[in-house]
Order: C-alpha cells, then sequence, then structure tokens
C-alpha cells in the first residue's frame, strides 16, 4: 500500500480500516474507523472517509477524488463498487453505487440511495436519499432525475475514466516534497 506522508488512517475502538497492498491513499486524505479499500483503490487528497457508525468499502480500482466526504449512519453503510469514480467534492453518505459508475464533480447521494451499475450522476446533482437508479442511467438535476439511458460507448469512457486514476497512481506514489 501506498500511504503518502500526512495522510492518516485512524482505527476507533473496535472499527478499524482494511487497506490493501496496491491502494493508494493521498496526502491530507482521512481514513477512519470501519473502512476497506480493495485492490487498486486510491483516495486522494484531502478526502475524508469516516466509517464511524457503519462500514465504508471502496471497490477495485475505484478512485476518491479530492475533497470527497464519504460517510455512513447507522442504518446506512457505504458500498462502492469496482471501477467507481467519486468526482471531487462530491459527498456520498450511506449508499451504493454500482460497479463502473462515475460520480460527478460536487455531486451528493444521500442515504438509501442505490446507484446501479454504469451510471453517470451528473456534476451539482442531488440524489435523494432512498432513489434507486437503474443501471446504465445519466442523472443530473436538484433534485436529481433520470434523463436518459447512457449509450454502450458512455458506459466505456466512465470504466476509462476510472482507469486514468490508476495512472495517475503511479505518478502520484512517487511525488517528493521540494
Amino acid at each position: 500500500m501506498s500511504i503518502a506522508a500526512g495522510a492518516s488512517v485512524l482505527a476507533l475502538p473496535g472499527k478499524s480500516p482494511s487497506v490493501a497492498a496496491d491502494a493508494f491513499i493521498a496526502e491530507g486524505a482521512r481514513i477512519v474507523g470501519d473502512v476497506s479499500l480493495a485492490e487498486g483503490a486510491s483516495v486522494w487528497y484531502n478526502a475524508v472517509l469516516r466509517g464511524d457508525s457503519a462500514s465504508i468499502a471502496v471497490g477495485r480500482d475505484s478512485n476518491v477524488q479530492d475533497n470527497v466526504s464519504v460517510h455512513v449512519d447507522a442504518a446506512h453503510p457505504v458500498v462502492i463498487g469496482a471501477k467507481v469514480s467519486i468526482g471531487h467534492n462530491a459527498v456520498v453518505h450511506g449508499c451504493t453505487i454500482g460497479d463502473g459508475s462515475l460520480i460527478g464533480m460536487g455531486a451528493v447521494v444521500l442515504s438509501g440511495a442505490v446507484i446501479g451499475a454504469g451510471c453517470l450522476i451528473a456534476g451539482g446533482a442531488v440524489v435523494l436519499g432512498g432513489t434507486e437508479v437503474p443501471d446504465g442511467s445519466l442523472v443530473a438535476g436538484v433534485p436529481a432525475k433520470v434523463r436518459r439511458a447512457l449509450s454502450d460507448q458512455e458506459r466505456a469512457d466512465l470504466i476509462a475514466n476510472a482507469d486514468v486514476y490508476l495512472a495517475h497512481v503511479r505518478t502520484h506514489a512517487a511525488a517528493t516534497p521540494i
């Protein structure tokens, strides 16, 4: 695992993070409590994942970008699938996000929401608690609504975005202070 200087990985009483050997945690990121990072997962600068009253699971090759907040409540853990991108400044709270989805910059996904596989949640969207989004959907607005189905190419582009972050890890893991 690559944990940058200045990152925090903190256990709470009875709740310890689990970080895969090849996961990446950038400087300033905070991983607290019952949080698991699978193989190839990355947590970027100043993101906070706080698993205090329930668990947070970040799937294989998924990325949680700069300044993202991920939190739970006792009835709603967070499950982030494989090859998911959570865009800068998003808030993910007590929800499930399916494989190959992208949560846009500044979007908010609230407790009990279930985002299907291969979905794009547009930047700035607010997905209300309890919302169920079908696989392959484009979702936008406040409150967020399904706008249309994504094309196969658009769904492939979501996976490509996650792959870009795998490449970024190699560069940022080698960063040195000057």
